[in-house]
This record gives structure tokens, sequence and C-alpha cells, in this order.
């Protein structure tokens, strides 16, 4: 059996269907107790168990099974807690995240990024941070994990340009994704973030580095985060937050401050992301074929409603995401072909120069 501190978790976003999971754990070890991660630095798991927190390891027999399921602990996990005879804690147990955001690194290895999350807040700032086409990308992807996506669009108080790049994003994203521009120090944006922030939700900062995701942090949760500025050159961020953690609100939400994120490839396949264009897949159905790509091809039904930015961004995730369906060798294939059309390129040019 395990034990289950409902009332003190469910402040740590513990549910029904979470609770009833942990109690089907097929397990005869004494002691154990449901424990949630707030903490990632390295191998090392800092865990809550409703009344104290543990700096916890993995079991050799878990970290064994979770590698052939081609996954890794995360913040967010859900997990049974042993302390054995010595004081160590040690994580026994995963639970099935009921989300799980993650991202696909450079070789198509899997990295989660936070589990069991009810909403992102996609964090971007107004000023140099601001690109509506990495936007549309965070929006799929997230919505992709089902996921609810909120953009917020912070730096509003500095930004010279803030007013015409909001009316861009408002303009720019289906009326069905929230888009909240705030000032991350004013406590306006505790009111304006509210209906995300009830009791047990859950929820994750994701976006660059200097984007304002420490600040709002701080905002929300007065958690006393680290803060940094960007560089003057050219308005990128450093890394103030170098490990996942999660922090709870005094309304009694969670919510988990990331690092900057400098890559999000799709840890999906093209089918599910192309699913999170509403406006395209819904126009394609009157494209006059079937296996229309929205390139240049004739009765297009997409390229005559939809802006070209758009369908560019379109194109790249599907690439994205057939390139994460490829094995080790095919990317191999892949890279060479394309070294081997550059070189052919440069050598044209150098040939026309002499």
């Amino acid at each position: 059996m395990i034990d289950i501190e409902f009332e003190a978790l469910r402040a740590l976003g513990l549910t029904p269907a979470i609770a009833s999971q942990a109690a089907q754990l097929n397990t005869s070890e004494p002691g154990l107790r449901l424990a949630r991660v707030i903490e990632v630095q390295r191998d090392r798991f800092t865990l809550d168990d409703g009344r104290i927190e543990h700096t916890a390891r993995e079991r050799p027999r878990l970290v064994q099974q979770l590698q052939a399921q081609g996954q890794q602990l995360t913040i967010g996990d859900w997990i049974s807690l042993h302390i054995d005879t010595h004081g160590q804690a040690w994580i026994v147990d995963r639970l099935d995240p009921v989300t799980q955001i993650a991202r696909r690194a450079n070789d198509g290895r899997r990295q989660p990024l936070a589990s069991n999350v009810d909403a992102a807040l996609l964090v971007m700032g107004l000023d140099a941070d601001f690109n509506a086409r990495r936007m549309e990308r965070y929006i799929a992807m997230v919505r992709a994990c089902d996921v609810a996506p909120v953009v917020v669009l912070t730096k509003l108080d500095i930004a010279p340009d803030a007013k015409a790049r909001v009316a861009e994003m408002y303009a720019r994203l289906p009326a069905t994704v929230p888009v909240l521009p705030v000032n991350g120090l004013s406590r306006q944006t505790c009111t304006d973030i509210g209906p995300w922030l009830h009791a047990g939700q859950t929820l994750v900062l994701l976006g660059s580095s200097g984007a304002g995701k420490s600040t709002l942090i701080n905002t929300l949760a007065q958690a006393g985060q680290l803060t940094g500025g960007v560089r003057s050159s050219d308005g990128r961020g450093r890394h103030t937050t170098t490990a996942r953690s999660l922090h709870r609100c005094p309304v009694g939400a969670c919510i988990i401050d990331t690092p900057g994120l400098r890559t999000f490839r799709p840890d999906a396949d093209a089918e599910t992301l192309a699913a999170t264009f509403d406006d395209v897949q819904a126009l394609a159905r009157q494209c006059r074929f079937r296996d229309c790509r929205h390139d240049n091809e004739p009765g297009c039904a997409v390229r005559a409603h939809v802006a070209a930015d758009r369908i560019e961004n379109y194109q790249k995730l599907m690439r994205d995401a057939q390139r994460v369906d490829m094995t080790a060798l095919e990317r191999i294939e892949q890279r060479n072909k394309w070294k081997a059309i550059g070189k052919a390129g440069s050598q044209r040019a150098r040939e026309k120069r002499t």
C-alpha cells in the first residue's frame, strides 16, 4: 500500500484520477508514500509529499525501466517515495503522466520539459525577443501535447513598439488562444492571469531566455527567483534559471519555471501537429488536389486565404515532425545529401566567377 496525503497533496495538483492510479501501483514494499517532483538538478530530485520536502535519487531499476521506454523523470511527475533505514530518500516508481510537454534534441532523443500540467504560459517579450512565427510554433507544439496554451506578452511598460506588436499577435493567432499583454512587475498581472491560477491547477512557463519568466514567477508566486537583463546588442537574454522548479502561488495554483528555450523541436507526428493549424486543415479540404502541399499547386484554397508567412511556418513544423520520425541513419543520409547540394552550389558559383 502507498500512503497518500490527499488533502495536503491536493494543493500540489493531486487529482482523484492520479490518486487512483497511485493506489493501484503493483508493489508490496512497505512505507511508500506519494510525492511530486518539484525540482530537478541532474540526477538529484527534490520531492514534496505534502508534509516535508526530500532530496532523493532514482532506484537503478526505475532508471533502467524509463530508459528502456525512452523516457526520464522530470518536473511535475508523481512518484512513489521510500525512505530507507539510513534516511536516504529513493524514488521507486513513476506514475504515468496525464499530460507531458517534451521536445526532441538534434539527435532525435526525447527530452521531457514538464509533466501533469493543465496550461502552458508561453512567455515572449515585446522587445527584441518578439517573434510571432516562433509563438505560432510554441502554440502548435503545446496543443499537440493536449495542454492549453496561454500567450503572455511581457515588458508592456518598456517596449517602444508594444502596441503594434500586441495588435499583430491578436490578428495573427486564432481567437481561441488567449493573448495577455502584461507588465511582469505589476500586481495587475496576477489579476490578468487569475483565471488560470485556480487551486490545484499546474502551469508551466515556456519561453526564451530574457523573456521575463523569472520576473513573472516572482510576481505570481512571490518566489524570489534571480532575474537578469538582456544584451543591448540583440535583446537576447542570459540564463538566470538553470534548473526546473515548481512554485506555489498564494491563490493555490502551482507554476513550473523552466530555463530559457534555445530550440523547441516538436515531439509529435506530422498528423498531430497539422491538426493544431485549424484554419489550414479546414481549407485543405477545398484544395483541387488531395495531396496538395500548399506550395504552387493550382487551385490551392489554403494559399488563397491564409497568409504566406503562416503557411511557411506550418510547412516548417511538418518538416521538423518528419525529421523526428527518421532513424539515426536516415538523418545522417539527409545531412550528407544537403552537404553535397551545398558543395555543388558553391562549385557552380566559383565556376561562374572564373
